[in-house]
């Protein structure tokens, strides 16, 4: 099939508008932050309980991308301060290349981009609390807040620089 021009017929391109959706990967829970089809404002969506044995999060976070036609996925990377690996960015880079493969497997085409994250949850809980959010209250919300804070900043990223931010997962895993 050709493609027209600006039909966004490619997903990924950096041109193509089109859904984004972030996910800040954490021990026990994921949160997930879409944006509007014109990729301009970021909005929780939910957060999902990890599952590394059965992977219904994965499940859902495919069904997701599905639902909405997604574009990309940002997965927020947690480097530390200094821009140095952790276990963290291991378990982020597992998670992400997993669902890039999940995505793959059912035929979106969505791609998964890798984007710093430095400071996400610090950020969302400083608005959440100068929002008037008690930090006792915070544990549901603050892994969809962390996901808002990402897929802004990527989304400000590709704004500004007309390119898909962060590093591109390959599907394989490699």
């Amino acid at each position: 099939m050709a493609e027209e021009p600006g039909d966004g017929a490619t997903a990924g391109e950096p041109g193509r508008a089109g859904v984004r959706l972030a996910v800040d990967v954490g021990e026990a829970r994921v949160g997930v932050a879409a944006s509007d089809p014109d990729a301009l404002v970021a909005t929780p969506v939910m957060t999902l309980r990890r599952d590394p044995r059965r992977g219904s999060d994965l499940r859902m976070l495919t069904r997701i991308a599905a639902d909405r036609g997604a574009a990309a996925v940002y997965v927020g990377l947690p480097l530390s301060l200094s821009g140095e690996e952790t276990e963290s960015t291991r378990k982020a880079r597992e998670y992400a290349a997993a669902a890039a493969g999940r995505f793959a497997a059912a035929g979106l085409g969505t791609t998964v981009h890798l984007v710093d994250e430095r400071l996400s949850t610090v950020s969302a809980a400083q608005k959440m609390r100068d929002s008037g959010v008690a930090s006792r209250d915070q544990r549901e919300a603050i892994d969809q807040a962390a996901a808002v804070e990402i897929l802004t900043q990527a989304l400000e990223i590709r704004a500004a620089q007309g390119v898909e931010p962060g590093a591109p997962v390959d599907a394989s895993g490699g």
